[in-house]
């Protein structure tokens, strides 16, 4: 039973490399960089970005949804728990946003990346 969640992980570490990109249209994706860039939105341990000003609520919403919809798909898929899918592509969307980002960690702390 292990050896087969461990496979299912690795498995859904792959597709994570791969769908990183869907999360967002260019036009949100360019407008959350700009946001992340300015410190108005950071990102979370668990996948999903985080309004650090109230102005960036609604693109953080829009962000969001479409990445709850990806984890809730892949989590069905590879038969885990959509909050496992969030922590694979959390570290994947950290490893990518560019120095500077700030960064929520489990134990409730704003970091910059």
């Amino acid at each position: 039973m292990m050896t087969r969640r461990w496979f299912s992980l690795l498995s859904l570490l792959a597709v994570a490399a791969l769908a990183l990109p869907l999360l967002s249209n260019p036009v949100s994706a360019q407008s959350l960089d700009e946001l992340r860039a300015s410190g108005k939105v950071g990102e979370r341990y668990d996948g999903y970005a985080v309004a650090r000003d109230p102005s960036a609520a609604d693109i953080v919403k829009e962000v969001n949804d479409k990445r709850r919809s990806v984890y809730e798909k892949r989590a069905a898929e590879q038969g885990v728990s959509a909050e496992a899918v969030g922590a694979v592509y959390a570290k994947e969307i950290v490893d990518q946003v560019p120095a500077g980002t700030w960064v929520l960690t489990a134990d409730g702390e704003w970091r910059r990346k």
